[in-house]
């Protein structure tokens, strides 16, 4: 008789490992669930505290929507904004990067020889375009740089419009100019309004934006957390 039954013995320990074997494989899936469960909560926790804290100090204010002439397009989550100025038949367009680079102030210079972050003086590059409405066939383009106080022209440059050359001829830098050809395009733009006072729109405007986005960045990153990092529920 005891020999009829050894089968029967083997397969219920067949069994027993079986199911030893398939709780310890759930065991180990839920203390996986229970970790990546912890992971999200911990990372969400972190962005909030981030975003209520970017919002109560240094909330961002609503930007602005024209500067004297210009019209301002913010371009949201983007890394640019523009601005355009229909001058009667001209056309100025603007398109301007947020903090692009840094250099030291002509104080902290002076002081040190390592310079103070706080008195770096920010760096916005500038795309300057003027044209004849339209229908013109060239432009003129002015790279350059907008400090917190004063903008510089670094290259001047006549662009067929609808036709991307690859790797135009930009001529000289803009210091290496005739003095006078120099003092007559700096006039050109005072005219049509790239000027000190649209470098310090600028970086106002830029810092503002900085903020901003920086919100938008966590609320994003916090959205995708939320709704792509589900935790299965056992029941």
């Amino acid at each position: 008789m005891a020999r009829w039954l050894l089968p029967y013995r083997g397969l219920l320990r067949l069994k027993s490992l079986a199911s030893s074997s398939a709780s310890a494989v759930i065991s180990r899936s839920y203390i996986s669930e229970m970790r990546r469960s912890a992971f999200r909560e911990n990372l969400l926790r972190i962005l909030r505290t981030e975003i209520a804290y970017e919002v109560e100090s240094r909330p961002p204010s609503q930007p602005e929507a024209a500067f004297r002439s210009f019209d301002v397009d913010d371009r949201p989550g983007e890394q640019w904004i523009q601005l355009r100025w229909s001058r009667g038949r001209e056309e100025i367009k603007i398109e301007a990067t947020m903090f692009d680079g840094a250099a030291p102030s002509t104080r902290s210079a002076a002081a040190s020889e390592v310079a103070d972050a706080g008195d770096a003086r920010l760096h916005i590059s500038l795309m300057v375009e003027v044209s004849k409405g339209d229908d013109s066939e060239f432009a003129l383009q002015f790279a350059c740089s907008a400090w917190p106080d004063d903008i510089e022209v670094e290259k001047v440059f006549p662009v067929r419009r609808g036709h991307a050359a690859h790797r135009q001829y930009v001529g000289p830098d803009f210091k290496d100019l005739d003095e006078e050809m120099r003092d007559t395009l700096l006039e050109y733009l005072e005219e049509r309004g790239v000027n000190d006072e649209l470098a310090g729109f600028l970086h106002g405007y830029m810092a503002n934006k900085d903020r901003t986005e920086l919100v938008r960045w966590l609320r994003n990153i916090e959205s995708y957390v939320k709704k792509y990092l589900q935790v299965p529920s056992y029941s």
